[in-house]
């Protein structure tokens, strides 16, 4: 949506005025796992508003499993390497619709160059990727952000004379200012799509702090085309949280928007637990609906009113609410599939 060159990553086009695209890293090695399952997770996240996937190439033993989803996944498939040139086209020759590399940890240029020309040659992207734990000697005492960004350029200047350009950068550090003042910068020099993110950002609740900070605030600015928020726990946190914060930027509309309140003295119902319960499936729908789950019979009914639809409840004793009136009396055992029975019907 921001930059002015385009990505193209399988179907799909990072950059220019495309919508800014939600990245997550899958957590789990794919050697010895069950392909259909890693398939399916990638279906669900897709669903959520996921857009891109990547994934640890390691080592050569990784090359099979790593076809096959490829091969399957119903979205664009990105490779995460380091050190290894080889690794990087043998991904590539696996089906990466991109790859992940830091030039400066693949060794000599020659080995960077044959990696270009793999990606070139099979019509694939390539983002390079810095952090601010892995950059070159600082022989000209430059800040981190500042070297960051100009050893990015560097780079990009070497694959556009190599004639390859279908490229994003990422420029990361676990420092949020560190983080924003390299963006702003490359933003300021380079019309290549940027990749944001916060990494090693922490835990579900900080990560979404600092990464709402920093996304938001560089979004706001119009820097940015792709972004992940890389939480210390379920991916599937990672996919909500990207989407809410372009959904509270107005970066995306639609969706399911869920209201749930803090809880106090007077919960006798586990609106907590049901709220983990339901907002993986309820972020999965393609609906744009307000669902609000409250811990009691005092907020319930009149938050209801201003939802599509409510569940509240005393005890184990639930009630449905759809459109702000009450449409059944149920039990917190079924209240989950009843939600999602009227949701269908509705």
């Amino acid at each position: 949506m921001f930059s002015k060159k385009t990505c193209k990553v399988r179907d799909l086009f990072i950059g220019g005025d495309n919508p800014v695209r939600v990245q997550t890293m899958y957590d789990s090695s794919i050697l010895n796992a069950d392909i259909d399952t890693i398939v399916s997770r990638i279906g669900k996240l897709s669903a959520m508003g996921c857009d891109l996937i990547r994934f640890s190439f390691s080592s050569l033993e990784d090359a099979n499993p790593f076809s096959e989803i490829a091969k399957r996944s119903v979205m664009p498939v990105v490779a995460d390497i380091h050190f290894d040139y080889r690794l990087a086209i043998k991904a590539l020759e696996c089906g990466a619709d991109k790859i992940r590399i830091n030039p400066g940890n693949i060794g000599a240029h020659w080995k960077t160059k044959e990696v270009v020309a793999a990606a070139k040659d099979l019509g694939r992207a390539i983002r390079i990727g810095l952090n601010s734990g892995s950059l070159p000697k600082n022989e000209k005492n430059l800040d981190k952000a500042s070297l960051m960004v100009d050893t990015a350029l560097e780079y990009l200047d070497d694959f556009e004379s190599w004639g390859f350009d279908n490229t994003v950068v990422s420029l990361k550090a676990s420092d949020v200012d560190v983080t924003l003042d390299a963006a702003r910068r490359f933003a300021s020099l380079s019309d290549y799509p940027l990749h944001l993110g916060v990494t090693e950002a922490g835990s579900a609740i900080v990560s979404s702090v600092r990464s709402s900070w920093a996304l938001g605030n560089l979004l706001d600015e119009h820097i940015g085309d792709t972004i992940r928020v890389s939480i210390t726990g379920d991916i599937e946190d990672e996919v909500i949280a990207a989407n809410e914060i372009l959904r509270t930027l107005g970066l995306k509309k639609g969706g399911v928007r869920l209201v749930s309140c803090p809880r106090c003295g007077r919960h006798t119902f586990d609106s907590r637990r049901m709220v983990e319960i339901l907002e993986p499936r309820l972020m999965s729908l393609d609906k744009d609906i307000t669902v609000a789950v409250m811990g009691c019979q005092v907020n319930g009914p009149g938050e209801a009113k201003d939802a599509d639809y409510a569940l509240t409840g005393i005890g184990r004793k639930a009630f449905l609410y759809a459109k702000g009136e009450l449409i059944k009396e149920i039990t917190i055992d079924n209240a989950e599939e009843a939600l999602f029975e009227a949701i269908e019907n509705g």
